[in-house]
């Protein structure tokens, strides 16, 4: 018990800024359980900004409010998952035999400072015109939720670093639990169609990268969770019918 606890509050410490849980030792035998808690983790900062938007919602006006949502949402993830976005941008504009290197470099490129810039103009644009924010803690859980399926199923091409530890220790049951919760969840707000969405999404991204690099790196698993917020926030504007 001690160590799934230990678990849930490393994932809180990678995955947000909240300063309750600051956990930093990944000790073997808790990264497993970490990877495990993503997807709920995902969907309390979801609840988190939902419960922003009803709170202000009579009081800004909606566009505002949407861009309000998108600050938070920034603020609250630490933008972990854009500097893997924008990493692993750098690395689609250069040979592949050289791009893991590029992505390891601390300085953003050229075209990863450029496609993440057009990448949160059009995240905010898309929250500002946004309706459903009931169902950002589905979308928050889902991206999540590929990024631990990413973990099990496909090679990490990484030798070093949190991934690799995430890879080794996370094990079938765990991943079963946090599908099937997140699967649960889905099913209480009856909206199969985005689980299913999101998976397509996943297996896209898959395609790319496996064919590209064999496997996925942290920045992938970075990049992977930003394609899928946007993407779901996109086919909700776009009138799917969940």
């Amino acid at each position: 018990m001690r160590d799934i606890l230990k678990g849930f509050a490393l994932a809180v410490s990678m995955l947000t800024t909240v300063p309750f849980f600051k956990v930093h030792d990944f000790y073997k035998g808790i990264n497993g359980y970490a990877v495990m808690f993503y997807p709920l983790v995902g969907f309390l900062l979801g609840l988190i900004l939902w419960g922003i938007f009803s709170l202000l919602n009579p009081l800004v006006a909606s566009t505002h409010l949407g861009v309000i949502i998108f600050g938070v949402w920034i603020l609250l993830t630490g933008a972990l998952h854009l500097d893997g976005f924008s990493d692993t941008v750098d690395g689609l504009y250069v040979a592949k035999e050289r791009a893991l290197q590029v992505m390891k470099d601390s300085h953003v490129g050229g075209m990863g400072m450029i496609i993440s810039g057009t990448f949160l103009i059009a995240k905010a644009s898309s929250l500002a015109h946004f309706e459903l924010f009931y169902l950002l803690p589905l979308i928050l859980m889902l991206s999540r939720l590929n990024a631990v399926l990413a973990i099990y199923f496909y090679p990490y091409i990484t030798p070093n670093g949190m991934g690799a530890l995430a890879k080794e220790e996370l094990t079938k049951p765990q991943m079963l639990i946090a599908f099937f919760y997140s699967f649960l969840i889905v099913l209480a707000y009856n909206k199969l169609l985005l689980f299913v969405s999101a998976l397509l999404v996943l297996f896209v991204i898959k395609s790319i990268f496996v064919k590209r690099y064999g496997g996925f790196s942290g920045d992938i698993y970075g990049f992977s969770i930003e394609v899928t917020e946007l993407i779901l926030l996109n086919l909700l504007l776009f009138g799917l019918r969940v």
